[in-house]
């Protein structure tokens, strides 16, 4: 007895129909009217994901346009001998090219060369050309003209993943198809019914792991329904399906969430080393930790719940769970395992890297507590570069004093003095001194002697420094001194060959008060002349004038400029008219000698 022969699910279930197309609707509606309206245009690109359908499509449009009875709705009848034939893979009419390992010019000229051969039998003759990004740019300008202007008989379907290396040119030549990702329902409706042609034992929540694990592939997930029935004998259930496919079961989330809620360390490194020795990897363990954080984060809003893809009977804990967990630690465990699994590679002890991962998401709710302050997240901005100190001025010490009835205490500060005075008191006299700030005493508890003490203390420290301040009593700057410093500063820059020496020498200099003064120059040159010796010239004067409080500040006073009548520039014909009041002569010669004189 001939033993039967094994076809994979991908071949053996590959759709015959548009009808039988999985998840791509919007494509397989539009090529049936096409067909039905007689609009077929002469090329197609086929893009999208791997394993969607793009082939399957392609071959189903070359056997519907040459089958002999089609349907009212477009499809091929799949009796006629046209079909017969494309079904047993010896039809004429069909051209199938794998661009991935013909990629030639040379290969492409065969292709057209075989283009203006008219079918033998059949209305098209229709050439596939699958992965067509791989074809070399000489390729791709030899099928140019061909593509824009084939024959009436002939239709190009092109195939590819990656459409962005498909030149400008291909692409305006084509009617582009963009194939989607199957979604997770359609795959697993699929399934089922294959597991019901087969009489595969399977359950639902099996099908549904094999589906995400196939991330909208259709050929992915017949492969893996392929493997896990032959591994099973049969039957498949949820665990044996996760034990094939090295998938940590979502249990082993719910109870490490739970150790960090409580932060429990050493629940959380047992359940770890569990995981560790059935086999997972540390990458796979952070990859499906923060896959169960962000399905978490889904839950907490109604409107993102349709983006929860995980099996049916844990959608309702995943929902619960989530209500009972803030949105900030969500947030911050999935930057720490998003971190934790970029630097995965780089470490050399990786199990110890996961630990200390486990150890900071265990204490991560009691860091986020710490940061809020009880009334909210704070969030701290990094900056790049140099980070500037930050100094806090110290408060004036202000205590508070009894006084007598009506007593009011007054304390006024400035950069350069501080007075205390207390008013109402009797021979004490307030200070002079001007007041710049005034500081408003701060509420303590009453003061005790030693405060008194230290009060008195600045008061009398305050006094002696106003004592030697009136004592130091300059007289005011004269204007005589100020010009011979400053001459000599003239001189000291004159013989060092400096060019703002000029400057200094025509500046005017005029005395504001007694101790400042005004440095008035002519323009906005001279002035950056003597800003540049700016700091020089105000400690040679500090030396000589022996005045630690001389300032000065730089006017510009532009004056109006006498022009010499010797600068004015003339003309050739005012020339010639100064020329003849001065000499009468020279206009009776030109006169005499009749010239003409081009100004």
């Amino acid at each position: 007895m001939q033993e039967a022969k094994f076809i994979v699910s991908a071949r053996k279930y590959r759709p015959q129909t548009f009808d039988t197309v999985v998840g791509q609707g919007h494509i397989t509606t539009t090529l049936k009217n096409a067909i039905r309206h007689r609009q077929l245009g002469h090329a197609f690109l086929f893009c999208g994901p791997r394993g969607v359908g793009k082939t399957t499509c392609a071959r189903i449009l070359a056997k519907t346009i040459n089958c002999e009875n089609q349907t009212k709705e477009g499809e091929a009848c799949d009796t006629c001998p046209s079909c017969k034939s494309f079904n047993d893979g010896a039809s004429m009419n069909y051209f199938e090219l794998d661009a991935a390992s013909n990629n030639s010019v040379d290969n492409i000229r065969d292709l057209v060369d075989q283009v203006r051969f008219v079918p033998q039998s059949g209305r098209y003759k229709v050439y596939v050309i699958d992965e067509v990004h791989m074809l070399s740019q000489a390729a791709f300008n030899a099928f140019l003209k061909t593509l824009e202007e084939p024959p009436a008989y002939a239709k190009f379907i092109l195939a590819t993943t990656e459409k962005h290396k498909i030149l400008p040119t291909i692409l305006s030549r084509c009617q582009i198809f963009d194939f989607k990702r199957i979604t997770t329902n359609d795959t697993v409706k699929h399934l089922e019914e294959i597991c019901e042609k087969e009489a595969i034992k399977a359950e639902r929540t099996a099908l549904q792991v094999i589906a995400q694990k196939s991330e909208g592939c259709m050929r992915d997930a017949l492969s893996i329904l392929d493997k896990i029935v032959s591994f099973t004998a049969g039957e498949l259930d949820y665990a044996n399906t996760l034990e094939h496919l090295n998938i940590l079961d979502a249990e082993f989330y719910f109870k490490l969430l739970q150790c960090m809620q409580e932060q429990d360390l050493s629940g959380a490194m047992l359940l770890y080393d569990e995981i560790n020795r059935k086999g997972f990897e540390g990458d796979v363990v952070l990859n499906g930790f923060a896959e169960f954080i962000r399905n978490l984060l889904v839950c907490k809003d109604e409107k993102a719940a349709g983006l929860l893809e995980v099996v049916e009977s844990f959608k309702d804990k995943y929902v619960s769970t989530a209500k009972n967990v803030s949105a900030p630690l969500l947030v911050s465990a999935l930057n720490i395992l998003n971190e934790t699994e970029i630097n995965y590679k780089a470490a050399r002890n990786k199990r110890l890297h996961v630990e200390l991962a486990i150890i900071k998401l265990c204490y991560l709710q009691q860091a986020i507590e710490i940061s809020s302050g009880g009334s909210g997240l704070s969030k701290k901005k990094r900056i790049d570069g140099p980070v500037a100190y930050k100094t806090k001025s110290i408060t004036p010490f202000a205590p508070e004093v009894k006084t007598s009835p009506g007593a009011k205490l007054i304390i006024e500060t400035s950069s350069a003095e501080l007075s205390i005075a207390k008013e109402a008191t009797p021979g004490y006299e307030k200070p002079t001194a001007a007041v710049t700030e005034k500081i408003t005493p701060v509420q303590q508890a009453p003061a005790k002697s030693t405060r008194i003490t230290a009060l008195d203390k600045i008061r009398q420290q305050y006094l002696s420094d106003s004592a030697e301040l009136m004592e130091a009593n300059e007289p005011p700057l004269a204007q005589e001194s100020l010009m011979q410093v400053w001459g000599e500063y003239t001189n000291l820059i004159k013989n060092e060959k400096n060019p703002a020496s000029h400057s200094f020498e025509v500046a005017v200099l005029r005395i504001i008060d007694g101790d400042s003064f005004e440095i008035v120059v002519a323009d906005f040159i001279e002035k950056q002349f003597i800003e540049k010796e700016r700091n020089r010239l105000f400690e040679f004067l500090q030396n000589k004038l022996d005045r630690k409080n001389i300032k000065f500040a730089l006017v510009v006073e532009e004056k109006e400029r006498i022009i010499h009548p010797d600068e004015i520039v003339l003309s050739s014909k005012e020339q010639f008219q100064k020329m003849i009041e001065t000499y009468p002569m020279v206009l009776e010669l030109k006169n005499r000698l009749k010239l003409d004189l081009d100004y």
